[in-house]
This record gives C-alpha cells, sequence and structure tokens, in this order.
C-alpha cells in the first residue's frame, strides 16, 4: 500500500509557491499532479483531465497507465473522470470489481492492476474545466479522511490552475500584440520609402504592397520587410 512522501499541507505550501512567470502551464499542471501523487494517501499515480466542450484530453499524469485509463474514457466519451470534470464533483470508484456505472472501463484498470479511483472535478477557466483522477492499486483504498484531504488539494490546485491558465492567455495575447505592433511598425516603413520614391499616398502605397503580396504568395509584413531591409542595405553602401 503506497504511503504519502509529503504531508498535504507542505504540498500545498509546495503549490502556492510556485511562480506563474517562471513555469508554464504545462509544468503547473505536470506539479499539480506530483504534489498530489506524493500526498494522497494510497496513490500509485496522479493524471489531471482537461475538457473543452466535448474534447478531453490529459494535461499531465505520473505514468502511462492512468494515461491510458484516462484516454479510454475519452475515446467513450464517458467515465468518472469526464463526468467529474462536467458536474464539478468528486467521484468516487470504492472498488473496480464490483463497479456499475462503467463496467467495462472497470474491468479495464482492473485487469492493468488498478483496484479503485478519485475523481475530483476542478473548475478551470472560462470555457475549460478539467477533473484531478487518482488511482490506486487496492480496493477501497480512499476513505471518507483521504477523500476529504484530496477535496482540500483539489480546491486549491483549481485556483493555482486557474491563475496559471488566465497567466499563459494573458502572456500570449500580450505576445501577440506585440508581434502586431512589430507587424505594423515595418509595414509603416515600407509604406514611407514607396511614398517617397513613387510620390504617392498612404492608401496607394498600401495597395503596392497588397499587390506585391498576391503576386508573389508572400505575407504583406514579408514584402514589407524585403523592402525595407533592400533600403537600409542601399543606405549602406
Amino acid at each position: 500500500m503506497t504511503q504519502p512522501t509529503m504531508d498535504s499541507a507542505d504540498a500545498l505550501a509546495e503549490l502556492g509557491r510556485v511562480r506563474l512567470d517562471e513555469i508554464s502551464l504545462d509544468d503547473m499542471l505536470l506539479r499539480i499532479a506530483e504534489l498530489a501523487k506524493a500526498s494522497i494517501p494510497r496513490t500509485r499515480e496522479v493524471t489531471v483531465t482537461l475538457v473543452r466542450g466535448r474534447v478531453g484530453w490529459t494535461g499531465a499524469f505520473t505514468g502511462d497507465l492512468a494515461r491510458q485509463l484516462d484516454e479510454w474514457q475519452y475515446e467513450q466519451h464517458r467515465g468518472p473522470c469526464l463526468d467529474a470534470s462536467a458536474s464539478g464533483d468528486t467521484i468516487s470508484v470504492p472498488n473496480m470489481a464490483t463497479e456499475e456505472r462503467w463496467p467495462a472501463w472497470a474491468e479495464r484498470a482492473r485487469a492493468a492492476g488498478v483496484q479503485s479511483s478519485l475523481s475530483i472535478g476542478l473548475p478551470i477557466q472560462g470555457s475549460v474545466v478539467g477533473a484531478l483522477n487518482v488511482y490506486s492499486d487496492s480496493a477501497n483504498a480512499f476513505d471518507s479522511s483521504s477523500i476529504t484531504d484530496a477535496e482540500g488539494f483539489g480546491a486549491y490546485a483549481a485556483v493555482a490552475l486557474a491563475n496559471a491558465h488566465l497567466y499563459d492567455n494573458a502572456a500570449t495575447t500580450a505576445a501577440q500584440m506585440q508581434e502586431a505592433m512589430r507587424n505594423r511598425a515595418v509595414i509603416e516603413q515600407a509604406k514611407g520609402i514607396i511614398m517617397g520614391s513613387r510620390r504617392c499616398t498612404p492608401e496607394e502605397a498600401f495597395a503596392l504592397l497588397s499587390k506585391i503580396s498576391q503576386d508573389t504568395n508572400r505575407k504583406v509584413r514579408e514584402v514589407a520587410e524585403t523592402l525595407v531591409a533592400q533600403a537600409v542595405d542601399k543606405t549602406r553602401r
């Protein structure tokens, strides 16, 4: 029977020390799975399920067996991790040998050596929901005390994951805005070069850039970059 290697309070403290500017969303998911495995008693493996719409996937896992059990549920569109994700509830499967809600999945899990599981719903952010899935090689592994501890960890993990998701989205948006600004800057430079050489209006300069873009099957930004680079090269000669 697997014993925890970390106290639950230490696991929460460790999760709280994670800096969002130093870790990716994928790494945060993996850290949650690892800390859950280390702190929840009688745990063999842990996964984190993510669901957007009707599409589910495993965002992190501590072992291939648990990932495979998750993926079978995604293929069948049913199972405890999906139900927990949809409802936000905790779903316990105390004994795979007597499980009647998902008998085919339970039989597959039991054949692989997993005898019980616990799925804790994680409301994450916006249209994304998920579940923390804990698998054990012992039947009736998770008593009421263990479930309470796991739910406490899940609640804390959900907040950390939601913050990481928001930070990741904000960072992506900021990077996209910076890229858009760089694109606009080089296009404006190219327009200025064309206006100076052809004595035309800004609209006419952009129309010429667009035509070259279409004729050469390149993006307007790429055409602009080439024109600016050529102009810079001429000034250096």
